[in-house]
């Protein structure tokens, strides 16, 4: 279980996408900026998490571009535009990590761990022990489970997964609830 009142700003922050900072596309791949959408209150949210974490970065699965039906650009851009707004309302991405593999085997695929090494090798002071892991699946969260990390799960696409759970330290409707819980703590 986290104790929010020991998060400080040495934390790192790991985030999934889609389902956590923007909706979800049923049985298909966010392609284009286009069918990008932001769930509400998310960049608030991310302002509000910007001061309280060291480091935050957002580890997705992108087997849209494995499978052949975007590329590396589309991708890229969907990200540049991402960030952009999320800068543009006061909260910041430090890093993206991505995967477009197809094979659930893949190291860097989650609920491996790749990702998150990539992350650490990028920014050596990321102590696992003291990051969280925000999710909208159990993949997500036993991929922090899998790199040794909290893990935080938000309700927004699978409401009906099971709490308590053993891959699922803390529970919440959607990121913004995260952060002003967070927050509350702290001032």
């Amino acid at each position: 279980m986290i104790n929010l009142q020991a998060i400080d700003n040495t934390w790192t922050l790991f985030l999934d996408r889609d389902g956590v900072i923007n909706h979800e596309k049923e049985n298909s791949y966010i392609l284009n900026w286009n069918e990008f959408h932001f769930y509400d209150h998310v960049k608030e949210a991310l302002k509000i998490l910007n001061p309280l974490f060291k480091t935050i970065v957002v580890v997705t699965n992108q087997r849209g571009i494995g499978k052949g039906l975007m590329s590396i650009n589309d991708l890229q851009n969907i990200h540049h535009n991402m960030v952009k707004e999320i800068e543009n309302a006061g909260g910041r991405i430090d890093k993206i990590y991505h995967c477009s593999d197809i094979e659930n085997s893949s190291p860097n695929r989650k609920p491996n761990a790749g990702m998150a090494l990539q992350a650490k090798s990028d920014f050596p002071f990321i102590n696992f022990s003291t990051s969280i892991m925000v999710g909208n699946k159990l993949s997500d969260m036993q991929f922090g489970r899998n790199a040794k990390m909290n893990t935080v799960f938000v309700a927004t696409t699978h409401p009906e997964t099971p709490y308590p759970n053993e891959h699922i330290d803390l529970r919440f409707q959607n990121l913004l609830e995260f952060a002003i819980a967070i927050q509350k703590v702290h001032s």
